[in-house]
């Protein structure tokens, strides 16, 4: 699913973008996409996050199913571009020729902080709308102002979490996160949190991005014969790779409490875990078992479409953000222009799978409710039970930044 590359250097990509921008008149923008609003969908098709695109694609399908594929008057077309995983420089060209040759109007996905980081540059220079449906670094949204987030940041569900550990008791901790942004935006959040309510960390390690292999790190934590031990790996094979480490090397709830970011406990984690995860307690703003009835009908029409599937964090994400692309579509009268857009998404309302959620008008990034979940078995095997929970949590990064 990759498109060719721009022919020559990637100066002649940046120059060929930057003259498109300029030779473009907004009579030319309305007659390019006139009738259509096209989203160009950059995700990770292929690699070890292939499952992440396949996720969010799919909560795309089913809200177009739902809804339609026309609203206020436009019809909506969905261009589709493979980043192959964390591959910056590709989600970058992507970007730039989604806009320059597909003539796009929304730019939407990025299952990657990386990608993300690289697209929100082309969005700034182009002024168009970025919709961020998964990534979870907290600086992204400050790199364009026509950059909006649907997901959560790490620090939104970690920073609740590690004061709630602490006082709970917990009050020796070892953290081990993946070496990139939203793993050092979760060992800080953590570590934040957990000391300011009388915690002590013991130890901190950080694991490459791409090494699926954890055994030697499960090990180190091991060693330091912590209380607990903190776990932030990203979404895709990774959870489950860790979670199976865990496992075999002993380290289980029930002789040193594992605490995590919510991908760890994921369904194919615990299926690889089995009852050694009996007991994992992690926080997360999304669980295809949370109890409403709005997401009971998501996660039906979610499993009919993907073949008996459950829905995790990025098919949330992928329909919340056509949900408010259409929202906003519908407020502006079908205008999709950045400064029309983003006027009408700040400050935006409404009720998800997930609970209630919004976009802070300040930041453009979303306000929602977090959960903290433990695993349990029940009839339908181990499942994460949501026991507590704080809602109309913001960023604390940008809180604390004054945004």
């Amino acid at each position: 699913m990759r498109s060719a590359r721009f022919a020559g250097s990637p100066w002649l990509a940046a120059s060929l973008f930057a003259t498109a921008l300029i030779s473009a008149s907004p009579s030319h923008a309305q007659g390019q996409s006139q009738g259509t609003i096209k989203i160009g969908f950059i995700s990770t098709f292929s690699g070890q996050f292939a499952d992440a695109a396949t996720q969010m694609d799919n909560g795309i399908k089913l809200y177009l199913k739902k809804f339609g594929d026309t609203v206020a008057g436009k019809k909506i077309e969905i261009i589709r571009k493979d980043t192959g995983g964390a591959n910056p420089d590709i989600a970058k060209r992507l970007a730039q020729e989604l806009i320059v040759r597909d003539g796009v109007d929304i730019l939407a996905g990025f299952a990657l902080t990386p990608n993300a980081l690289a697209a929100a540059d082309v969005s700034a220079q182009a002024k168009k709308p970025m919709i961020i449906m998964n990534a979870a670094t907290s600086i992204i949204t400050t790199k364009s102002p026509y950059a909006l987030r649907v997901s959560f940041t790490s620090p939104q569900v970690i920073e609740p979490f590690g004061a709630w550990v602490a006082k709970q008791g917990t009050k020796k901790a070892f953290t081990m996160v993946s070496d990139y942004g939203p793993g050092h935006d979760a060992e800080a959040a953590f570590v934040r949190s957990f000391k300011e309510a009388g915690g002590e960390i013991v130890g901190q390690l950080r694991m490459p991005i791409a090494s699926p292999d954890f055994s030697a790190f499960v090990q180190r934590a091991k060693d330091a014969n912590p209380e607990s031990i903190f776990v932030f790996v990203p979404a895709g094979v990774q959870p489950a790779a860790i979670m199976k480490s865990m496992a075999e090397r002993g380290v289980t709830p029930d002789k040193i409490k594992i605490l995590g970011q919510g991908e760890i406990t994921d369904d194919t984690a615990l299926t690889s875990a089995g009852d050694a995860a009996l007991g994992v307690i992690t926080s997360y703003h999304y669980d295809h078992n949370h109890d409403s009835a709005l997401n009971k009908d998501f996660v039906k029409g979610y499993r009919e479409l993907s073949g008996g599937v459950n829905p995790n964090l990025f098919a949330v994400g992928g329909y919340d953000g056509m949900n408010l692309i259409y929202e906003v579509l519908k407020k502006t009268g079908g205008k999709a222009d950045g400064d029309t857009f983003m006027a009408a998404a700040k400050g935006l309302s409404w009720e998800s799978p997930r609970g209630p959620m919004s976009i802070d008008p300040q930041t453009r990034d979303v306000v929602q409710t977090v959960y903290f979940r433990r695993v349990e078995k029940t009839p339908a095997g181990l499942v994460n039970i949501e026991f507590d929970k704080v809602e109309n949590v913001k960023d604390p990064v940008k809180a604390r930044m004054g945004q």
